[in-house]
C-alpha cells in the first residue's frame, strides 16, 4: 500500500469511467428524441423500444407496438398513452390481463409514469425513459 501524499488529509474520491462500469450501456451511445422502454430483467435483456406514436400497446400479440413473447404476458396486455408527454407525463394502463401491470413495484390498474419507472409484465422488467432534453429555467434578474 503506497502512502497517502494527499497533504490536507481530505478525502480523495476515484471515479470509475462510465466505459469501463459494469452496468451496460443499453442506448450505445445514442440518444434518441422519443421516450423509450428498455428490457432490463428476462427474456431479451438489453432491447430497447423507441415509443413513437401517442398510443403504445403492449403484448403477446406479435400486432402490438411493444412485442412480448411470453406466456407469462397476455395477448393484450397494457397500453402506454404519450399524448400528455408536452406536460411532461404519460400513463400506462392494464387491459384486464391475467398476470397484472406492476409500476415501481405495485400492482396497477392505470398509473402515471416518470423517467426511469420500473414497468412489470409477466416476466419482462422494463424501464421507462422521456428522454427529453434538460430544459433551461430563465430568472427574472
Amino acid at each position: 500500500m503506497q502512502p497517502n501524499n494527499n497533504a490536507t488529509g481530505a478525502t480523495e474520491i476515484f471515479r470509475m469511467p462510465s466505459a469501463d462500469s459494469t452496468v451496460p450501456d443499453l442506448m450505445g451511445g445514442k440518444r434518441p428524441s422519443n421516450p423509450t422502454l428498455a428490457i432490463v430483467k428476462g427474456p431479451e435483456t438489453g432491447s430497447v423500444f423507441e415509443l413513437d406514436t401517442n398510443i403504445i400497446t403492449l403484448g403477446r400479440e406479435p400486432s402490438n407496438s411493444v412485442f412480448l413473447n411470453d406466456m407469462t404476458v397476455s395477448r393484450h396486455h397494457a397500453r402506454i398513452d404519450l399524448s400528455g408527454m408536452a406536460s411532461g407525463f404519460a400513463t400506462i394502463e392494464d387491459l384486464g390481463s391475467l398476470n397484472g401491470t406492476w409500476v415501481d413495484g405495485a400492482i396497477v390498474n392505470k398509473a402515471m409514469l416518470k423517467d426511469g419507472s420500473t414497468v412489470q409484465i409477466g416476466t419482462f422488467r422494463m424501464v421507462f425513459h422521456t428522454n427529453r432534453r434538460p430544459m433551461r429555467i430563465e430568472t427574472g434578474a
